[in-house]
């Protein structure tokens, strides 16, 4: 039986990761919930409310709850949870950027530093931990074809790889595996709620579900082996600056390393 915390399970690719895994009765899945009235738990999906990253207890909270429920080892971690606001040159924004760090940065690194110094040894050598980031945060992929703006966006999300690589070394010893992942491009309330749903058919977005499945399928394939790594489990097909940067799509392997 693996035990599987979601961070962040309530929408998007957060709860198609909790229905994916929740699919195999053998999964014990917990999902946090920003809301104190989340979803019904069921036979092998425990939800966890009030969990919010923008607040410095969230990890303490997480860690109590397991604690209610004598959770003392976790497989898997994936946090998803995130906060997108657009910017440009123009119209920059100061509280959003702030608000894009704690969430998106700020809170995954003290949820994972939290849980990964609890005496019980809550992670340990046969756990994962994978947060979720995007290829808007490899600095190397940046191109002039697209253009810059969205400062809180991308430097959020390249701090969130730097976090992991940086967790990845602290753990390495202990032998937790540590990624970042790119999910791939989606058909989401967030991406549609920053006017990217124009671009959905053009960049071939992928329902959540799609992207949650080749997202677990990887995840099996991750080991010790590539910790510290940043990936994009669905290939380059749907990241734009691919092939102006990396060279011809059809060449780049699926999964695909992608650079810093």
């Amino acid at each position: 039986m693996s035990t599987i915390l979601v961070v962040g399970a309530t929408r998007g690719l957060g709860a198609s990761l909790v229905e994916t895994y929740a699919a195999d009765a053998d999964n014990h899945v917990l999902a946090t919930a920003r809301s104190s009235e989340p979803p019904a738990s069921t036979k092998n999906i425990t939800y966890i409310p009030s969990i919010d990253l923008e607040s410095p207890n969230a990890g303490n909270d997480v860690v109590k709850f397991l604690g209610t429920q004598s959770i003392s080892h976790l497989d898997i971690v994936i946090i998803t949870a995130g906060y997108f606001a657009t910017e440009s040159l123009r119209e920059p924004s100061f509280a959003a950027q702030e608000r894009m760090y704690r969430t998106c940065v700020i809170g995954p690194t003290i949820l994972v530093t939290t849980l990964a110094n609890q005496v019980d040894k809550l992670l340990d050598s046969k756990s994962k931990v994978i947060f979720v980031s995007s290829e808007s945060g490899s600095i190397t992929l940046r191109h002039e074809s697209e253009g810059g703006g969205n400062y809180g966006h991308h430097a959020s999300k390249a701090a969130l790889n730097m976090s992991a690589k940086l967790l990845s070394l602290d753990l390495k010893e202990r032998g937790v595996a540590v990624a970042a992942v790119h999910p791939g491009f989606m058909r989401t309330e967030m991406t549609k709620g920053v006017g990217f749903d124009k671009f959905w058919d053009e960049g071939g977005a992928v329902m959540p579900d799609v992207a949650a499945k080749s997202l677990v399928q990887w995840i099996e394939t991750f080991d010790i082996s590539k910790t510290g790594q940043y990936w994009a489990p669905r290939g380059p097909g749907d990241i734009g600056t691919a092939g102006p940067v990396l060279g011809s799509t059809d060449k780049l392997s699926t999964p695909l390393q992608l650079p810093w």
